[in-house]
């Protein structure tokens, strides 16, 4: 059966993930993408909807886990606001992305990307 996803783009918040130590002591961005995927069919028909995805709360679980805990991979962030997400929300059905723009690298490129699947 083919979902219906809501997407939720590019939030962006100031982390100290990393295994350097420059990155727990000066931090960087992160952004962050989250697909939760439903049924949505019918829905216009509807005057209340079963389980709306709540996105605020998304947006606001997302950037607790970002800008309050610490992780030394992108891999642990990403798996983690999945959990948080599956647990705080009940979402069974999602991808979490979790972008590192700038990694203190010296070789030039776009940045390093994760995506974790749950459920899909």
């Amino acid at each position: 059966m083919q979902k219906d996803v809501l997407r939720i783009r590019n939030m962006t918040f100031y982390g100290y993930h990393g295994l350097l130590d420059e990155e727990a002591t000066l931090g960087q961005q992160f952004e962050v993408d989250v697909d939760v995927f439903g049924d949505f069919r019918g829905w216009s028909r509807m005057n209340t909807h079963p389980d709306p995805v709540d996105y605020p709360r998304v947006c606001e679980l997302v950037e607790q886990v970002v800008t309050q805990e610490r992780f030394g991979l992108v891999e642990a962030l990403a798996d983690r606001i999945a959990e948080v997400l599956q647990t705080a929300l009940n979402l069974p059905q999602l991808v979490v992305r979790v972008r590192k723009p700038n990694p203190p690298v010296p070789t030039q490129f776009d940045g390093v990307e994760v995506e974790v699947r749950r459920g899909v």
